[in-house]
């Protein structure tokens, strides 16, 4: 078995600079999509539970919401366009990292294989490479940062929805 077919996933079936512009295709409309559900669930929450009336913990509940949607957001409108090349807010200048970074391992003869150790080993010689590597992964840092905050209150919002379901009254309870 080759090493392109034992890997499982993306990684196993896309190669270095593959993978990448496939993500760049598909993050925007991944980070789009997480984005309008939490739009959806603030709009239906705020609607069912208008503020003045709202209880404490209906309020924090619309917290959650909005810190989950406003996580989403960042990723789909600034992150995003810093690595990818795309333009969401069409600002004049779209950011293009990812493009630049590819072009850059082309010219030093890297970004075919699988994984980041040869990647790593020519950083150490290309200044320019290393300092990309660094804001490229800060960047990402951040991303998985807002993505796993949104995770986090969207869990929170799933417990207090479990919290309303009556499943004796469903037939559902278990004795």
């Amino acid at each position: 078995m080759s090493k392109t077919t034992s890997k499982t996933g993306l990684r196993g079936t896309c190669r270095g600079t593959n993978l990448g512009s496939l993500q760049g295709k598909m993050f925007p409309a991944y980070f789009m999509l997480i984005s309008v559900c939490p739009t959806i669930s603030v709009a239906a929450f705020a609607y069912l539970h208008p503020w003045k009336t709202a209880s404490t913990i209906e309020r924090y509940q619309l917290g959650f919401l909005i810190s989950a949607l406003g996580c989403n957001l960042s990723n789909l409108l600034v992150f995003t366009p810093m690595t990818v090349e795309v333009d969401l807010c069409r600002s004049a200048v779209p950011a293009q990292m990812m493009m630049k970074r590819h072009k850059m391992e082309k010219d030093l003869g890297i970004g075919t294989e699988v994984g980041y150790s040869k990647n790593a080993e020519t950083a150490k010689k290309s200044p320019a490479l290393e300092a990309m590597n660094r804001k490229f992964s800060m960047i990402h840092g951040l991303s998985s940062l807002a993505n796993i905050m949104a995770f986090g209150r969207l869990a929170m919002h799933s417990w207090y929805l479990s919290s309303k379901l009556d499943l004796k009254t469903h037939g559902l309870a278990v004795d």
